[in-house]
């Protein structure tokens, strides 16, 4: 199948019992058996270790990603912590110096005094890269683009340095997301995603997602979930699912109206710097032509001023935008990352990264783009 087909079709049956098209939503926490350790199916025990309306979603997560086996979770960070959950004291794990607040705090203050090193390094520069692998070295851990500065990293180009080293390598490919791109098709072991996102689409759910190419550390990630009990309810399975069908048509639209503003901001007297990866000047469009199929609806950017009031000003005049932290929904939001979702970077940390007190993040939605331009441009009046 097309992706288009999948989103739609992959790994989806419809119901056996009664034919309905949309699976069910299975609003149990067990399942009978027909005599001790017998269940009268297989295949679902009791609902920590799977339910049906998961399964249907964690197929179709599986299909999207062209993986073998995909999981859902109660969260993005709870999707990381299960990946997390596979290290112990004296290895090192080598991760992107741009990632999203919440991914940062759980490295660096929830697994500090574990015994597992990280080191924060700019993924472009390869030789320093190379230099820090050693043979405690684990993991390595992208985000591509980046949350907020759009920064990018070769997908393919790591993978390669990562399987002659027989380390994991695990993709955050919330931002882009399937429809743009695939990074087990790029050599990547994982993929995971804050499902909140793009995938749910309509800023109703808080869940997350792993999705991986080999089948022995798919068994192994999800005996670490059924342990530890970060599960995705029924109820929150079904919308995740709901928002995957529409997903190729949402994100064709985030990407067009994402492409407009950027034109606006990139033009505007107020606006110093546009970060966005489908700009010709962008220091990592090359690589954003390589592996994506287009270039998202998130856009980030700082203001000529360079004054931290110039931004608030701004969020605050907004009336189309919502000023809201997340991202992916179909409506439009803006945040400002130095006092909302990276705000427990340390200060000193995201001036190093470029995280500076006057950027701004928009996830550009799908209403009209001219309404959007309207707003932005009234609000920087």
């Amino acid at each position: 199948m097309k992706f288009n087909t999948k989103v739609i079709h992959g790994g989806q049956h419809h119901d056996p019992s009664t034919g309905a098209v949309m699976p069910p939503v299975y609003q149990t926490s067990t399942f009978v058996q027909t005599s001790p350790g017998n269940p009268l199916n297989p295949d679902y025990e009791y609902s920590r270790a799977a339910n049906p309306t998961r399964t249907a979603l964690e197929n179709a997560l599986a299909s999207i990603e062209n993986g073998t086996r995909g999981l859902a979770f109660s969260s993005g960070l709870a999707a990381t912590d299960c990946i997390l959950r596979s290290f112990k004291a004296g290895d090192e794990i080598i991760a992107m110096d741009d990632l999203y607040g919440g991914t940062y705090r759980m490295f660096t203050r929830i697994y500090k005094d574990s015994g597992i090193k990280f080191h924060f390094v700019d993924m472009n520069d390869l030789d320093n890269f190379k230099s820090l692998i050693n043979e405690n070295t684990k993991m390595v851990w992208v985000e591509t683009p980046t949350n907020p500065l759009m920064k990018l990293a070769d997908i393919e180009e790591i993978a390669k340095i990562t399987k002659v080293n027989n380390i994991l390598f695990a993709v955050d490919n919330t931002f882009a997301t399937p429809y743009l791109q695939k990074p087990l098709d790029l050599g990547a072991d994982i993929v995971m995603h804050s499902a909140t996102k793009y995938l749910g689409g309509h800023s109703d759910v808080i869940a997350g997602a792993l999705i991986v190419k080999d089948e022995d550390l798919g068994k192994q990630l999800h005996f670490q979930q059924f342990a530890t009990g970060a599960t995705l309810g029924p109820m929150d399975s079904f919308l995740v699912l709901r928002g995957i069908k529409t997903l190729h048509l949402r994100v064709q639209r985030h990407s067009e109206n994402g492409n407009k503003v950027v034109e606006f901001l990139n033009n505007h007297p107020k606006i110093k710097t546009v970060y966005y990866p489908g700009l010709p000047d962008h220091p990592y469009h090359e690589i954003a032509k390589k592996q994506m199929s287009g270039f998202g609806g998130m856009v980030s950017f700082t203001f000529a001023s360079g004054k931290k009031e110039d931004s608030v000003q701004f969020l605050e005049k907004l009336k189309v935008f919502t000023l809201a932290e997340s991202l992916g929904g179909v409506e439009s939001l803006a945040n400002h990352p130095a006092l909302m979702t990276h705000a427990s970077i340390p200060e000193e940390k995201r001036k190093e990264v470029g995280i500076t007190d006057d950027l701004v993040r928009l996830s550009v939605g799908i209403e009209d783009a001219e309404d959007l331009i309207a707003d932005l441009n009234q609000a920087l009046a």
